[in-house]
């Protein structure tokens, strides 16, 4: 479960269905933070380290991994964004506004956002292969 200090957004209609997580800039405390529950297949933690902080130096193994949805993040660099999103129904459930620094993960239902000044730029991530528009996505009709 969520730990409440994250904003998590669930569905109404399957109250335990977790749509999204928004992680604000100023959520950082130090040391690492695991935002993401360990059961979705996008992962996501906030690292706030003092100056000589270092890791064993590592690689991943690689395990057969099977992934059936696909799950996106958001990261506003500079601007501001409206991000809204869909519940499981295709209905419009909630809104945040981002600012930079902020962090969106949409886990599942539909999403979108909206610019909300000139030169706004955002970092987005999505769990792969990308197939390209016709094979990734459903559009819902507003």
């Amino acid at each position: 479960m969520i730990d409440m200090k994250y904003d998590a957004i669930y569905s109404r209609l399957q109250p335990s269905t977790l749509i999204a997580i928004v992680f604000r800039a100023g959520g950082f405390e130090p040391g690492r933070i695991d935002i993401a529950p360990v059961n979705e297949f996008l992962q996501c933690s906030a690292l706030a380290f003092d100056e000589g902080k270092t890791f064993k130096p590592h690689k991943h193994i690689h395990l057969e991994k099977t992934t059936n949805i696909a799950q996106e993040c958001w990261v506003v660099i500079e601007g501001v964004v409206k991000a809204m999103w869909y519940d499981v129904n295709d209905k419009l459930l909630t809104e945040r506004i981002l600012e930079a620094g902020d962090m969106a993960m949409t886990f599942r239902g539909g999403h979108n956002y909206l610019i909300l000044e000139d030169d706004t730029k955002v970092y987005e991530f999505k769990t792969g292969p990308y197939f390209g528009v016709a094979m990734d996505k459903e559009f819902i009709d507003e």
